[in-house]
């Protein structure tokens, strides 16, 4: 039967994969890499996990297979229905390639940016395919150092403090939350700089952005006195870049009222 891998690579440093995920992807025939356009980003997405396949692979002993995948409309009323309705494309592709471009037996992987398990959807796609019954194949999650690690090892800050949970949300529901309830918040895919929603607050920031590569940009402090700071690092890096995938934790200072 056929086999596939999802294995989570880390957020872009070739360093950051572990032992587990080497290892697996010495097994592997084929490796699938999707494209997503000419935007900027997304190539720089594609030359970094081909880097980390030639620095731990012997050349020959795997094929790659590219696939494009659509673009997801933003323009859908529904969030949710829109992602649903791209996920169920993607799905469309994914088959395909495991049908047309693997052997039976081959072993098939998917490198997953970060985790496998956070806001990536190849898990819930895979399961999309084995439900519908399209194609037949055994599957396997080899999990990764997502940027929230990176970030807290970055900052030598624990992710948790005593006594206290930890809330993972993004930067389209932060504006959703108040001040009372972000004592311990961490934030990804901010492209709305939800986080200003707290300029005026008594409340500490500590952001990353493209965190684990060459470009790794830090900034802490007291968000009311950084704001500004933040704002125009952020807005520099992503005109110099014509990207910006940034991280970043909300925390109410230690004593604080809550």
């Amino acid at each position: 039967m056929k086999k596939i891998y999802l294995i989570g690579i880390g957020p872009g440093n070739p360093d950051y994969l572990t032992l587990q995920a080497i290892n697996t992807m010495k097994k592997v025939d084929v490796f699938f890499i999707f494209e997503k356009g000419e935007r900027k980003g997304f190539k720089e997405f594609l030359k970094i996990r081909k880097e980390i396949l030639e620095r731990y692979l012997g050349r020959g002993t795997y094929r790659v297979v590219s696939a494009k995948i659509p673009e997801r409309k933003k323009n859908s009323k529904s969030y949710k229905e829109g992602v649903k309705t791209w996920r169920q494309q993607k799905a469309k592709v994914i088959t395909e390639l495991i049908e047309d471009k693997m052997k039976d037996n081959e072993i098939g992987a998917f490198l997953i940016w970060g985790d496998p398990s956070l806001y990536d959807g190849h898990l819930e796609i895979l399961q999309h395919i084995l439900k519908e019954g399209a194609v037949n194949f055994e599957y396997k999650v080899i999990p990764g150092i997502t940027s929230i690690q990176v970030l807290a090892a970055r900052h030598k800050i624990p992710l948790n403090r005593i006594g206290e949970s930890i809330v993972i949300t993004t930067g389209r529901r932060l504006k959703e939350y108040t001040l009372g309830e972000t004592i311990n918040t961490v934030v990804l895919l901010d492209t709305y700089s939800a986080f200003k929603h707290f300029k005026d607050s008594d409340i500490d920031i500590y952001w990353g952005g493209y965190l684990g590569s060459k470009d790794e940009i830090l900034l802490s402090g007291r968000l009311k006195d950084i704001i500004e700071d933040l704002k125009k690092i952020r807005s520099e890096a992503r005109r110099e870049k014509g990207w910006l995938m940034d991280t970043y934790i909300l925390r109410r200072p230690e004593g604080s009222e809550r």
